[in-house]
């Protein structure tokens, strides 16, 4: 049986990334050693240097202490090649979203760590039971997903291939828990869970900037205040990295067999060719230049409500649209169009 470790055993994470770094953040300021290798120069201090200054604002806010601060990143260590890694309990995966390259790597750490290791892949929505697939002990691959920014973010989703030990998801789950974690429990379909649910937030979006509707600043100013959320959904593929975006998309496109609902867009594809990746490179929707003047949103000045409105089909989830309609002294008509009737509502 494969124990998952307790508090203060060794945990390594592959990527020194945005999300490795916030993962390494999460695994050290919850006790554990945390050893980071990513093979590009400079990566590592890259990523200490982001956990710094996160940990920095956190004492500046009086969220921390800053003995809490020293002794997180006392914690974190490099890891000079993948054999540095073969003493983890757990070995998470945090690299580029590309089939091909995570199996290589879990192929090669079946050959450096001992066989009772968990191995936990970061992907977004690529198959766990496919990543798994190369390894002769497929039980120990499980999903770990987090969220960016990894240490701010609550949920976690922890993800079981066809394959997976169900007791080592259960022990994962709890494990993350404790780090602060919300944790839901996931099967591996694409997408899982969030991101099967979050692509039409994207898609709808870069579908009404495609017809020029309105202005990136408009759309998402209207989906923070009027849908209250606290991103729009152009500045979230900002801050996410459309690199990644596209692939995440692009993956649940070609696992739902080209179904359109996920048909991947144009205008994302067009901002990475032009090395428009979002805030990591400075510009996206967005200019993140020092120099840049905040996009201001377009405002309409205030309006009449209308006498009525006109109801075709069914509302299903909106159906309380009709109530607030009522409330708000306007008529609502259901229209009929098999008959060509319309009956007062």
């Amino acid at each position: 049986m494969i124990e998952v470790p307790q508090e203060k055993e060794l945990i390594a994470i592959i990527g020194a990334g945005t999300m490795g770094a916030g993962i390494a953040q999460v695994v050290a300021s919850s006790g554990h050693a945390a050893i980071i290798y990513d093979a590009q120069a400079g990566a590592f201090d890259r990523a200490v240097g982001s956990i710094s200054s996160g940990l920095n604002k956190r004492v500046e806010r009086g969220r921390l202490t800053g003995a809490d601060r020293d002794s997180t990143l006392y914690r974190i260590r490099r890891a000079d090649s993948l054999d540095d890694v073969a003493a983890a309990h757990i070995v998470i995966e945090a690299i580029a979203e590309d089939l091909k390259m995570k199996q290589e790597l879990f192929a090669v750490l079946e050959g450096v760590c001992p066989p009772e290791t968990v191995f936990a892949t970061n992907t977004s929505s690529l198959s766990i039971t496919e990543l798994a697939s190369v390894l002769s002990d497929p039980a120990r691959m499980v999903g770990l997903h987090f969220f960016n920014p990894a240490p701010a973010m609550k949920l976690v989703e922890v993800v079981s291939g066809r394959a997976t030990s169900p007791e080592i998801a259960r022990d994962l789950g709890h494990l993350v828990s404790g780090w602060g974690k919300h944790c839901v429990h996931a099967r591996s379909t694409p997408g899982f869970i969030v991101n099967r649910v979050a692509r039409p937030f994207y898609a709808e979006a870069l579908r009404l900037l495609q017809e020029q509707v309105v202005s990136p600043a408009t759309l998402d100013a209207i989906m923070r205040e009027c849908g209250g959320f606290k991103m729009g959904p152009l500045e979230l593929m900002d801050l996410i990295g459309h690199d990644i975006n596209f692939a995440v998309t692009n993956s649940i496109y070609n696992a739902f067999f080209q179904d359109a609902r996920f048909k991947p867009s144009l205008i994302q594809k067009d901002l990475i060719d032009a090395g428009y990746l979002g805030k990591k490179s400075g510009r996206g929707f967005y200019d993140y230049s020092s120099l840049a003047k905040p996009e201001t949103p377009q405002q309409l000045g205030p309006q009449q409500p209308p006498q009525k409105v006109i109801v075709r089909g069914e509302l299903g989830v909106a159906s309380a649209l009709r109530t607030l309609f009522g409330k708000a002294g306007v008529a609502v008509e259901q229209a009929f169009e098999a008959i060509g009737a319309v009956q007062m509502g």
